[in-house]
């Protein structure tokens, strides 16, 4: 099989007007279909192609039948949600790191000084349930219902001298936003989303690229002097859920939540 994996965020628009509400979509377009839309449809997607016009090159149509259609599969990278605010008609207040210049948006995880979610160790990251949702719902109406893989999505953890292997292990907080990513995820699926299969980030603490051992994903503590590993509260929920000795909640929908199993580990 042969696919693409997307890093993605889902966006709110931060203010309830119609300047926000094209910015979120000028922020999918420029992080999501500025990949997805050549492979699938030859072309690079419309909201770019009216801000760049020509600085954007064309495919041939030797290219096109190149491209088309030749993704087996669309991975999804998914952590969390952020609110877009417009700046190509209102006034941003400009920091590189959140401010996507081309398309005219800025990025922030709060609205009136309130988090979108509940915030974790990463920064722009926060805990939005409802996001896995919506960007598989996104990439299933924009891209023929292409086959799904959720490729990664995980909590981090923030690692230091002063948190002690006992408070990493009993990780209670990541339990809670697997088991509320899972249910959105299953709200995708019922409404026909396409999903194939479905990976954490990660099975062991590990090297986070920037923010190095700051941050752990892993399912498994590591000692990075020793490296012994050890299951976390949340390695042995996951397994517990996979051979269906647990439900995603208590009063969660027994039912769908089987079907969930099922697909995920036996997809088509």
């Amino acid at each position: 099989m042969i696919g693409i994996v997307m890093n993605t965020y889902w966006y709110e628009p931060l203010r309830n007007i119609p300047a926000d509400r094209l910015a979120v979509q000028r922020a999918l377009a420029f992080f999501v279909a500025w990949f997805l839309d050549p492979i699938i449809y030859g072309e690079y997607p419309p909201e770019m192609r009216e801000l760049l016009g020509s600085s954007l090159p064309t495919f041939s149509l030797e290219e096109k039948k190149k491209l088309e259609n030749k993704l087996d599969f669309i991975g999804i990278n998914h952590y969390s949600t952020l609110y877009v605010k417009d700046c190509m008609f209102s006034q941003c207040d400009i920091d590189k790191l959140q401010w996507l210049w081309n398309a005219s948006v800025f990025f922030t995880g709060e609205r009136n000084g309130i988090p979108i979610g509940v915030p974790t160790a990463m920064p722009l990251s926060h805990v939005v349930p409802y996001g896995l949702e919506k960007i598989v719902s996104y990439v299933k109406e924009r891209y023929n219902n292409t086959p799904m893989f959720i490729t990664e999505n995980g909590y981090p953890q923030g690692s230091n001298p002063n948190v002690s292997t006992e408070d990493l292990i009993n990780d209670s907080r990541r339990i809670e936003y697997l088991s509320n990513y899972l249910e959105s995820l299953t709200v995708a699926m019922k409404h026909g989303a396409d999903v194939r299969g479905y990976f954490i980030w990660s099975l062991l603490d590990n090297f986070e690229w920037s923010f190095g051992y700051s941050l752990r994903f892993g399912l498994y503590h590591v000692d990075f002097n020793t490296l012994e590993r050890i299951p976390k509260f949340s390695a042995k929920w996951y397994k517990q859920f996979l051979t269906g000795a647990n439900t995603l909640k208590e009063k969660g929908n027994k039912t769908e939540v089987w079907h969930l199993r099922k697909k995920l580990m036996h997809p088509k």
